[in-house]
């Protein structure tokens, strides 16, 4: 097996030299870089990472621990951090905790044991203070990924959640309704409730009625959950359906289907996140879409400016979220 005194002699320059083209650490001349690249191809040299990440105390890895990696935004999201990641010539470890804080704890504790140089971490809805106590424990940079906690003195990035809930009663009540049913979810979910508490903002803003709102993990309360809706629209209770994100918006719109009701004549309907291919849908759904692809990047150049400046003062990210408007709460016409 080729050595880098082999790859130094072949190259005619110091094995320093040699250290530095692999590592990046100091400036060299393009001749000898030339010679050192040609010198690699030929002996077949491969550098032992694990060597190299004990001398540097770096392994240039990341890890990221998503919530629920089969959700769109997610898988978005984690699409940002893999770019990122590759941007800045870093691996990226990924595991999924499915919303459950032993497998999160779990999943942060092998990431540290492999002693990746930083973590992000979209928290599970039940996530325990024993996952950031481990963190800090360990030294390890930190970012939160879209659920954020105010009370963290750490990195983090994330939706203008309530902002967004703002316009979206302000467009829906400019097209005439005014008897809303909120598909909240798991409100222990940081986003979710802020778009829960922006929903109540923006509904006494209007002077609107008060709405209904379906509060629940949708995993395991998903039936009481459909029939508070299907009573509301059967009462007449609501005239337009907000679902807060997209497993929530399958669970809306299997009840307003079963109920033989149309969108929007009957009922208006909106989505937060939504589906990849939102035109598709029959009519096309309106949706207040993050940018979940730039969130993951924003969250590796946290990151990577943390592990630089680990002194530094926290920082916290808020991105916009758009407001597409489509036929799912076309203009209802003013009654009499």
């Amino acid at each position: 097996m080729a050595t880098m005194v082999d790859v130094a002699e072949l190259a005619g320059v110091s094995t320093s030299t040699v250290s530095h083209v692999l590592n990046g650490t100091r400036h060299v001349g393009n001749d000898a870089r030339r010679r050192v690249l040609a010198a690699i191809a030929s002996t077949g040299y491969r550098q032992d990472a694990l060597a190299r990440a004990l001398r540097r105390s770096k392994t240039d890895s990341i890890g990221l621990v998503l919530s629920d990696a089969g959700e769109p935004a997610f898988a978005d999201m984690a699409h940002g951090v893999e770019m990122g990641a590759a941007k800045s010539d870093l691996t990226l470890l990924l595991a999924n905790s499915s919303e459950q804080a032993d497998r999160e704890l779990a999943a942060v504790r092998t990431l540290l044991e492999r002693r990746v140089d930083g973590l992000i971490l979209a928290r599970a809805a039940d996530s325990s203070d024993d996952v950031l106590d481990l963190i800090r424990e360990a030294k390890v940079p930190l970012v939160l990924l879209d659920r954020l906690d105010d009370t963290a003195a750490v990195d983090q990035v994330g939706a203008e959640n309530r902002e967004s809930m703002h316009r979206l009663v302000a467009e829906l009540t400019s097209s005439g309704y005014q008897r809303f049913a909120l598909i909240a979810g798991d409100t222990r979910v940081p986003s979710l409730r802020e778009r829960r508490e922006g929903f109540f903002e923006g509904v006494e803003a209007h002077g609107l009625l008060a709405p209904v709102v379906v509060d629940g993990v949708e995993r395991r309360e998903a039936e009481r959950m459909e029939a508070e809706l299907r009573a509301a629209l059967r009462e007449g209770a609501c005239d337009c359906v907000i679902a807060c994100s997209t497993p929530l918006a399958a669970l809306a719109l299997s009840v307003i289907r079963n109920e033989g009701l149309s969108i929007p004549d009957d009922v208006g309907f909106a989505v937060y996140d939504g589906f990849p291919y939102p035109d598709l849908f029959e009519p096309a759904l309106t949706t207040v879409r993050q940018h979940a692809i730039d969130m993951g990047r924003e969250a590796v150049d946290l990151l990577t400016r943390r592990i630089a400046a680990p002194d530094e003062r926290p920082r916290t990210v808020r991105l916009r979220q758009d407001l597409e408007v489509r036929d799912s709460t076309r203009r209802r016409p003013t009654t009499a």
